[in-house]
């Protein structure tokens, strides 16, 4: 009895920071996902204040030309976002998210304090120069220089990836999924998370890039130092409310060894359709001995009672007389990994809406940079451009948290009103009007700048840079639909044992669309440069290039992506339904 009633008063599976049993009375709820939601603010505001305006940076400082300060921006957020999946590996297998998290933040604020040295030290930076005197050409940045940039851009880019795939799992970890009042404030914080990037966003984009433009990158960065260097104190302070999920080893471990499994019982012929199904019925899963784990086995055979019919050749993975010997693997891992494997389609269908999304950084502001920026007597930096969607986002998410999701609810008479597959599904179609409306404005732009004489011209366009803001209003308002969408529909559907690692793959999906446009981009330009014509996106003047095509392209291919993406989105069935796939 008396164990009993220490296992209803304390959380399965989980911890308190000091590695003691979570207790239901103290740890987990909104309280603790709050100090979650402020942090990112900080978080996001450190990263964005430097990613939004690093394209100019790179051009006006260090020298690059347009093509390769887009190109560095785009590597540098994609292997950002790509490290996200490090974060949750290491979250899932070896350390809480509560430890990812302080660590990653101690190694973002040193790349961040090198960055924020080398801005305010003039002999750590290329000589200044001006680039239209023939006489003193510009000397793009090199050697020992060019080191201490990349180091310290790519340290901070190692601890945003650990930040971005340990801390959203480590807010949603705080929910209790067993009761629909849990699941329900779940998605609540889901919805709000993408909300404080916004905030966050906000003053990156406008503070922080009006620092940059005015005060100095030196002040720039060191505003994104300061905030970092402020959410790991904030973030101590919710310490004693949080409950930290206990890692039980490596996902990748259960993924490789449930697939060589398969592949070598089908190979042989001791493991047979009978053996299968006779294994499936008694559900070999009890040989998980510690007590850490029982939360996440009692969450994983609730899908593993019975074999779903999808991918059916993995069931061979768990033969009763496996050929495979120590390779041998219960039920409720194959149906973990089946469930990895069903996501990911999904996944790989937003990884074209997030190429769009990069262009938000690279040459998007190159174009508001050539326009005219006033705002009456106000000067407004290009790279305060994403202001108008992180506007709309803030408006948006607490509209669609309050009111149109439990409209949806009512009207669907369903939990979630609208599914995350329909959120992302919305989120790409607004994609395609984003790029669409990006090539016609890009005519507008171009046809000013000819009826003027400035093609050739690095002045100021005489148009107005708010036709820009078309494209950043559709293409924010796809990003508050796929992000939120996509983190709520990883975290769920995922095995306990794998949701930071499942998590991380929307960041994972944001650095997949950032090396793509590069890799577009280079396709572009060996496809279209010859003897006879210049590359569509080469040059040192964006009135040269050809970006409406670029952008026509990336309409035609998210039009294809979108297609792609409802073949799979319709077929595919919740985790939560109970159903086969």
């Amino acid at each position: 009895m008396e164990v009993e009633n220490q296992l209803t008063r304390t959380w399965d599976g989980y911890v308190e920071w000091r590695g003691k049993p979570a207790l239901r009375s103290k740890h987990g709820g909104m309280l603790p996902a709050f100090f979650v939601l402020v942090v990112e603010v900080l978080e996001n505001l450190a990263f964005l204040a430097n990613a939004s305006n690093l394209v100019l940076y790179l051009s006006a400082y260090m020298h690059f030309a347009p093509s390769e300060s887009a190109n560095s921006v785009t590597n540098f957020m994609g292997t950002a976002f790509l490290l996200a999946l490090l974060g949750g590996f290491l979250s899932d297998a070896f350390f809480t998210t509560y430890r990812v998290y302080l660590t990653s933040a101690l190694v973002e604020f040193l790349g961040l304090v090198i960055l924020t040295v080398q801005a305010e030290i003039g002999s750590l930076k290329p000589p200044k120069c001006d680039p239209s005197n023939t006489n003193n050409p510009c000397q793009k940045v090199h050697g020992a220089k060019a080191v201490m940039l990349f180091i310290g851009l790519y340290l901070a880019a190692l601890g945003v990836g650990g930040i971005k795939g340990s801390l959203p799992s480590h807010g949603a970890e705080q929910f209790d999924e067993e009761t629909p009042q849990g699941r329900k404030q779940r998605s609540t914080f889901f919805n709000y998370f993408v909300f404080s990037l916004a905030c966050g966003a906000l003053v990156a984009v406008t503070f922080a890039v009006w620092i940059e433009d005015n005060k100095g990158w030196q002040w720039g960065f060191g505003v994104a130092t300061l905030a970092v260097f402020l959410s790991i104190p904030l973030f101590l302070a919710g310490s004693s409310w949080y409950r930290n999920k206990v890692p039980v080893g490596s996902p990748l471990t259960t993924i490789c060894k449930v697939l060589i499994a398969a592949l070598l019982n089908t190979c042989m012929p001791s493991s047979t359709s009978s053996n299968v199904i006779a294994n499936m019925a008694t559900s070999p899963s009890e040989d998980l001995a510690s007590e850490d784990e029982r939360a996440v086995e009692n969450e994983s055979t609730k899908t593993a009672g019975s074999p779903s019919k999808s991918l059916k050749f993995l069931d061979r993975a768990a033969a009763k007389n496996s050929a495979t010997g120590m390779l041998k693997c219960s039920v409720r891992e194959v149906e973990e990994v089946k469930i990895v494997l069903l996501v990911l389609p999904i996944f790989a269908c937003t990884i074209m809406l997030n190429c769009c999304l990069a262009q938000l950084s690279t040459f998007s502001v190159q174009q508001a940079a050539t326009m005219n920026t006033r705002l009456g007597s106000l000067k407004v930096p290009p790279a305060s451009l994403p202001v108008f969607p992180v506007i709309f986002i803030i408006i948006l998410a607490p509209i669609y948290d309050h009111v149109i999701i439990p409209f949806a609810r009512k009207v669907t008479n369903s939990e979630m009103g609208i599914t995350h597959l329909q959120r992302i599904g919305i989120g790409l179609l607004l994609s395609i009007i984003a790029m669409a409306m990006a090539a016609l404005v890009e005519i507008k732009r171009k046809q000013v700048a000819t009826d003027s004489g400035l093609l050739n011209s690095t002045r100021p366009l005489p148009i107005s840079f708010f036709w820009i803001a078309f494209q950043y209003l559709f293409l924010g308002s796809a990003d508050l639909f796929t992000l939120a969408g996509l983190l709520e529909f990883f975290f769920t559907e995922a095995p306990a044992s794998m949701r930071s690692l499942a998590t991380a793959l929307s960041w994972a999906s944001l650095a997949m669309g950032y090396y793509l446009s590069t890799v577009i981009v280079s396709i572009v330009n060996s496809a279209t440069g010859n003897s006879r014509h210049k590359p569509w996106l080469s040059g040192e003047n964006l009135n040269g290039y050809h970006l409406e095509r670029f952008y026509w392209l990336l309409c035609a291919l998210s039009g294809l992506n979108f297609i792609h993406y409802l073949f799979w989105a319709t077929s595919y069935k919740y985790r939560s339904t109970g159903t086969n796939r």
